[in-house]
């Protein structure tokens, strides 16, 4: 594990905020001079806890107003269904997460998409299609309550 300081978890909670600050912001922001913010910055960057950069981008201002979580069971746990299932995932730009799990299911897939007509298209003409999956129970999301990428720094 890397040694992370309070002044790292405070870059780390202000970056995550706005990444787009400038060093002399950033520096305002931390109570640090611009050099050593920075330096800390890099050094961050370097060790793989700033893992890369990017834009938030509103899902409803592109028209994707519908989230369905979408429970998976493969047919079998041989390491080429698997690796289809995984392949799958990769190459789906709806699949916006996809976490391995316990319990019934093999697999958790976060699902954004147009409408519900797109959902079930996808859902019935690709993904049970792939050939690996046994079974899929789909939760459609009414609401999202919170959404954040951000992460608790200070746990």
């Amino acid at each position: 594990m890397i040694e992370i300081d309070d002044f790292d978890r405070e870059i780390l909670e202000v970056l995550q905020q706005d990444g787009k600050l400038s060093a002399q912001e950033l520096a305002q922001k931390t109570h640090l001079s611009a050099s050593p913010s920075w330096r800390r910055v890099r050094r961050l960057e370097a060790d793989g806890v700033i893992d890369h950069y990017t834009a938030i981008v509103n899902p409803r201002a592109l028209g994707l107003s519908s989230i369905a979580y979408v429970h998976v069971s493969l047919t079998d746990h041989s390491e080429e269904s698997i690796h289809t299932f995984d392949e799958f995932v990769q190459q789906q730009d709806r699949i916006v997460e996809c976490a391995s799990v316990t319990g019934e299911d093999d697999y958790l897939l976060k699902v954004i998409s147009s409408n519900t007509d797109d959902l079930e298209a996808f859902i019935m003409q690709q993904l049970l299609r792939l050939g690996v999956v046994r079974s899929s129970r789909t939760f459609i999301s009414l609401r999202q309550v919170k959404y954040t990428t951000r992460l608790p720094v200070n746990l």
